[in-house]
């Protein structure tokens, strides 16, 4: 059992025409929450949720305008725990993350009266976003906006998921949960706890969230686009005169040209921030032209929630019946952590390189290229296990990817990297000895995913280089399209 519609008996086709997503109860997946979803939503419901996000920030708008925000006030207005139970975000394994902490809310109470100075008297865009904070080098950036989102809007998820709950989750499998900060009380100016019927699992509550307010990688409005369109967002101001002042500005602090190379990319971001600090008025553009673009915003978020679907869920559940269908794998008949690691990661190179299994690994006909996702996988095939699976430990001298154990005398470490990774050779010459020192083990596994024979031919350079040729805890597997099996079914012996 690795989904929601698994561990509750539900069909998959019940949480979809519900509109929620289909979560795994074993591992984070990788979407959030985005704020500009409700705010371009159709549904009325979450206007109504955007309205309710920026009541909260023109109540701290307003303490911060009178310098209130003690340590006693920003723990209690800012500081929140991770929603663990809706099972989204980046961690390894599980679901448990840091949440908003007091660092997070000192910079938003030192800052929120500066980002949101027009905050209910809009001139340039149609409103403020919540996303706004993390385009000033505050420190505030996407998990911080994601965390806080959940957050502000989690009684209208504690709604959605109790109505799911009573039409369709058995009596023995939800719970009464009387949840924390679930509504703020403007007159007492303080969070308020309140009951629902929740599912239940593993002794705590589930969360179910609605798929189209959730997106991958980045935030509709986020500061990697803004420095990336910097110079077409300035062109765009219709003021004349503040647009030449801008690029006057932005000229000058730029370096001068040595020997005629162009300004490094380092420098234009530098040069970038500093204006954005001098003239606000382009983060205002920008936010207009991204709220003119509410339907790219849906159909981007729609694109991504579906790779993240076809990856994470289909893809691996195939994987998972063909594994429980036709092998040993999942026996209760632990080997050792070293022979069981090796058994899992042979069989996914086997799946991924004989079984068309590379097709986990594109969307459209394109790689995606991303460790994580590899990662995530190979944990997801260890969901029936007596086995330890500890992610990103990290002993002192370096985390690794996992390590796997039973007792402290049965450790084995496993990393997945991409040929593509520029620092693959200092981590194949030097990191592996340090990890296996640093978990008191000698045993380890290296998979390296590579897409094609340029890619496979620079991991055996570097291989020879330092006399790793030929190892049982080195391995390759090749994720490149395998034009023969085109026509073949996902899997399929």
């Amino acid at each position: 059992m690795i989904y929601f519609s698994d561990f509750f008996e539900v069909d998959e086709n019940i949480i979809e025409d519900y509109g929620a997503f289909n979560i795994s109860l074993i591992n984070d997946l990788p979407l959030f929450i985005d704020p500009f979803l409700l705010f371009g939503g159709k549904k009325r419901d979450y206007l109504e949720l955007h309205e309710e996000i920026l009541k909260y920030l023109k109540f701290l708008k307003g303490k911060s305008e009178k310098g209130i925000y003690n340590i006693a006030q920003i723990k209690s207005w800012y500081l929140f725990p991770e929603v663990k139970q809706n099972w989204f975000g980046y961690s390894m394994v599980g679901n448990s993350g840091s949440g908003l902490g007091y660092k997070f809310g000192k910079s938003l109470s030192s800052n929120l009266h500066r980002i949101f100075d027009d905050l209910g008297n809009e001139k340039i865009t149609m409103s403020s976003h919540l996303e706004k904070t993390s385009l000033f080098e505050i420190g505030i950036g996407r998990d911080n906006i994601s965390d806080f989102t959940v957050n502000l809007i989690k009684k209208y998820l504690l709604q959605y998921t109790e109505k799911f709950a009573q039409m369709y989750v058995a009596d023995n499998q939800k719970k009464v949960i009387k949840v924390n900060k679930v509504y703020f009380d403007y007159d007492f100016e303080r969070w308020m706890p309140k009951d629902f019927v929740l599912p239940f699992w593993d002794d705590d509550y589930v969360l179910l969230t609605p798929k189209d307010i959730l997106t991958k990688d980045e935030n509709w409005i986020n500061s990697n686009d803004l420095r990336a369109n910097f110079e077409k967002i300035c062109t765009s101001i219709p003021n004349d005169q503040l647009r030449e002042e801008i690029f006057n500005y932005f000229r000058k602090r730029i370096p001068p040209k040595v020997n005629h190379q162009k300004p490094s990319q380092k420098e234009l971001t530098k040069a970038i921030l500093k204006t954005l600090r001098q003239f606000p008025e382009i983060i205002n553009q920008y936010i207009k032209i991204k709220e003119e673009n509410k339907q790219g915003a849906r159909s981007i978020s729609e694109i991504m929630v579906k790779q993240v679907e076809e990856i994470f869920v289909n893809h691996v559940q195939t994987l998972v019946e063909h594994l429980k269908g036709t092998t040993n794998f999942y026996n209760n008949n632990p080997v050792g952590s070293y022979e069981e690691t090796h058994q899992r990661i042979k069989f996914l190179k086997s799946v991924i390189e004989d079984k068309d299994g590379y097709k986990l690994f594109y969307i459209k006909g394109e790689p995606i290229k991303r460790e994580q996702d590899l990662q995530i996988m190979f944990r997801l095939t260890w969901f029936a296990t007596s086995y330890d699976i500890i992610p990103e430990a990290n002993a002192g001298r370096g985390p690794v990817d996992y390590v796997i154990s039973k007792g402290a005398n049965d450790k084995t470490l496993a990393e997945f990297k991409l040929a593509s990774n520029k620092k693959l050779k200092q981590n194949l010459a030097k990191q592996v000895e340090v990890y296996k020192k640093a978990h008191d083990t000698d045993l380890g596994f290296k998979v390296i995913l590579y897409f094609n024979d340029k890619e496979f031919k620079t991991v055996n350079r570097i291989l020879k280089e330092l006399n790793l040729e030929n190892r049982e805890d080195i391995v390759l597997i090749d994720a490149g399209k395998k034009e023969s099996a085109s026509n073949v079914k996902l899997f399929q012996l």
